[in-house]
């Protein structure tokens, strides 16, 4: 199954290219491991972000049809 990315996931995707593209201009190794770590993490909130956000509006869904909404004003 593909998971569409979300308008919020996709910030968070460029958040992680760009911290990517850093990294690789680091000379320093220490440091460009951690932002590679860091770009991790933020390609991981995007995909979280991403099923988060694509559940919503089917359990807004689910909520309104399992409400039992009368029928008659009293």
């Amino acid at each position: 199954m593909t998971l569409q990315m979300s308008p919020r996931g996709k910030q968070y995707m460029e958040t992680a290219q760009s911290l990517l593209r850093a990294a690789r201009s680091m000379t320093d190794e220490v440091v460009a491991t951690r932002l590679k770590l860091l770009a991790d993490d933020y390609q991981r909130r995007a995909e979280k972000a991403s099923s988060v956000d694509a559940a919503r509006p089917a359990a807004r869904r689910t909520a309104r049809t399992e409400y039992d909404w009368p029928t008659e004003l009293a």
